[in-house]
C-alpha cells in the first residue's frame, strides 16, 4: 500500500509517483503487474527508471538486464540526472493539458524518455565512453523519433512535447525550463566543425517546427513562432517568426515556455 500523499505542499516526485502507480493498479488490474515492476517493486526513481529505459533501450545487441546495470551505475555516478529527471516530469505536468499525472510522462511519452536516455548518454560522453553515448543516441533515433547528439547540453525541467523530429546537434545548449515542440531542429549551416549549433537561453519556446541554425543565441524567455528559421540571434524575451525570422513583438506574456502560448500578437506578421 502506498499512502496518499500529504495535503499541502506538492509531493516529492517519486512519492506522488508510487501513488499514482498504486491508485491505477487498483483501477485497472490488467496493467497491475507491469506497474509493479515498473514502479512499485522498486525504493528509488533511480531504480524505476533504470529499469523502465531498460526495457525500452535493450536489444539483441546488448540486452535488457547489461541495459539497466548501466544505467543504474550512471544514476549512482552523478544523480544531478537524477534530480534533472523529476524536474523534467513535473515541467510535463505543468505545461501540458493532455497531463494528468506523473505516470504519463514516465510510463508513455517518449519526448521525456528520449530526454532521459540522452541525459545518460551525455553523461557517458563526458566520462570518455562515446561508443556506449552513440549506442544510446541511434537507439534512442528508432525507438522515440528524437535525435540529440550525446554531447548536447540540456538543462533540468525541459519538456520535448510530442517530440517526433527533434533534432539537436553537437554543440548546442539548450537552458533550464525550456519547451520544444516536435520538429524542432538545432542544427548547423554546413560542413563547419567546431562551435556550431544554437545556445538556447532559459525559459525558450520552440514551437512546432521551429528551426535554429549556426552559432546564434536566442535569449531567455524568448519566443520562437511554428515554423519559422531562424538564423541570427533572437533578443530575450522577444518573440520571432518567419522565414528567415524576425522580431515582430515581445512574447504576450512572460515565461513563454510554461504557458505554452503559440500564438502572435495581433498585427505581428511572419
Amino acid at each position: 500500500m502506498v499512502d496518499n500523499p500529504e495535503p499541502g505542499a506538492p509531493p516529492p516526485a517519486w512519492k506522488r509517483l508510487r501513488f499514482e502507480a498504486a491508485a491505477a493498479s487498483s483501477d485497472e488490474p490488467a496493467l497491475a503487474s507491469y506497474l509493479n515492476a515498473a514502479i512499485l517493486s522498486h525504493h528509488t526513481l533511480c531504480q524505476a527508471m533504470s529499469y523502465h529505459l531498460a526495457e525500452k533501450l535493450g536489444d539483441s545487441m546488448v540486452g535488457t538486464q547489461q541495459v539497466r546495470d548501466i544505467l543504474f551505475d550512471v544514476y549512482q555516478t552523478d544523480p544531478s540526472i537524477v534530480a534533472a529527471a523529476e524536474a523534467d516530469m513535473l515541467a510535463v505536468l505543468e505545461r501540458d493539458p493532455a497531463c494528468q499525472t506523473l505516470l504519463q510522462p514516465f510510463l508513455h511519452f517518449k519526448g521525456f524518455q528520449a530526454l532521459q536516455t540522452h541525459r545518460i548518454a551525455h553523461v557517458l560522453w563526458r566520462n570518455g565512453r562515446e561508443s556506449l553515448a552513440f549506442h544510446f543516441q541511434s537507439r534512442s533515433s528508432e525507438l522515440f523519433s528524437v535525435d540529440i547528439h550525446p554531447a548536447a547540453r540540456i538543462g533540468s525541467g525541459v519538456m520535448l512535447d510530442h517530440a517526433t523530429a527533434i533534432t539537436i546537434g553537437e554543440t548546442a545548449v539548450v537552458g533550464d525550463d525550456c519547451s520544444l515542440l516536435h520538429g524542432v531542429t538545432l542544427g548547423g549551416t554546413g560542413k563547419t566543425v567546431g562551435d556550431r549549433h544554437p545556445k538556447i537561453g532559459r525559459g525558450v519556446l520552440l514551437s512546432v517546427g521551429a528551426k535554429v541554425l549556426g552559432n546564434i543565441h536566442v535569449g531567455d524567455e524568448a519566443k520562437v513562432a511554428a515554423g519559422s528559421v531562424v538564423l541570427k540571434d533572437v533578443p530575450a524575451h522577444c518573440t520571432v517568426a518567419g522565414v528567415p525570422a524576425q522580431v515582430v513583438s515581445g512574447p504576450a506574456c512572460c515565461q513563454p515556455a510554461k504557458t505554452m502560448d503559440q500564438t502572435l500578437p495581433d498585427g505581428a506578421e511572419g
